[in-house]
Formats: structure tokens, C-alpha cells, sequence
């Protein structure tokens, strides 16, 4: 699987947030919090979903499934004016991406075993640290095999 790479505009981006780690993965709470109450957003660009990871600096180097990050569910917004009350606001910055179109089970990890362990140590590329992301477009069905999903790892050029 071969990803594109595109260097991204700055996104503003409107939703909810949870910190959680691989051990105590809490993505279904967070999505169930945010789902019923996305149409409040009324600036919106697309009606695609992000869901959004903030690791720290230092998550990938010394790993460990206890790590925390910052989970978010969201949606791009034209700007942050009118942020609902209990939701709020993150700016994406711009940089470089690699873009992997993935098809299958969102619960299946090997798509970032393989993006992680085997074409990001083969490419030109190391990780940055910036949010990771997936963009859940029209074709993203929920746990269904037939699912697409656009995935996002922020990269740099190795020195």
C-alpha cells in the first residue's frame, strides 16, 4: 500500500475530546458523546468526520499501551465563531502527510503495524509530531469490512 503525500493547509476544526490510552481505549464513549449532538455545528465545511489523535512527543519512542493521548471526534468548520456549548476547538496546523486509503475494519490495527513498522522505516519520511488523523468520509461505514477511511500520519523528510 503505497500512501499519496500532500502537504495540508491549516483545518479549524470543531468537536469533542477524551484522553485515553491504548489500554483503556474509550473511542466508542467518545463518538457516542459526539454523534447526536454534530448538527449543532453550523459552520461546517464537509460532512465528513475527523477523528483525531494528539500523542505527546515521546508516545511512539518509548511506547507503552498505558501512554495517554488525546482523542478527538470533529468536524471542519469554516471558522471557530460558533463553537456549541460542550464541544470545542482545535487548530490543525499545516505540514506534510502521508495519506493511506484504507479499506476494512476500523478495529483491525495491522494498517498501522504496517504504515509504522514496515513503509514509514522502508520510506524517505520519519514521523512528526503533529495530530494524526482520519478523515471518515461517505463511504466509512462503521465496523463493516466494506468501510473506507482516508488515513493521515504526519511525516518529515529525513535529514
Amino acid at each position: 500500500m503505497t500512501p499519496r503525500i500532500e502537504t495540508l493547509s491549516e483545518k479549524k476544526l470543531v468537536g469533542m475530546r477524551l484522553t485515553m490510552s491504548f489500554a483503556d481505549y474509550k473511542i466508542a464513549e467518545l463518538w457516542r458523546s459526539f454523534l447526536p449532538r454534530r448538527k449543532e455545528i453550523i459552520n461546517n465545511l464537509t460532512d465528513d468526520l475527523i477523528s483525531l489523535v494528539v500523542y505527546k512527543s515521546d508516545h511512539f519512542t518509548d511506547f507503552s499501551p498505558t501512554n495517554q493521548f488525546e482523542r478527538w471526534a470533529a468536524v471542519e468548520v469554516i471558522d471557530l465563531e460558533n463553537v456549541p456549548i460542550g464541544m470545542e476547538s482545535f487548530v490543525l496546523p499545516s505540514g506534510l502527510y502521508a495519506v493511506f486509503n484504507y479499506k476494512g475494519l476500523n478495529t483491525d490495527p495491522s494498517i498501522f503495524q504496517y504504515i509504522l513498522g514496515t513503509w514509514l522505516p522502508n520510506s524517505n519520511y520519519i514521523l512528526d509530531n503533529r495530530p494524526h488523523f482520519e478523515v471518515l468520509g461517505e463511504k466509512y461505514k462503521n465496523n463493516d469490512p466494506t468501510s473506507e477511511e482516508e488515513i493521515w500520519i504526519p511525516i518529515k523528510t529525513k535529514l
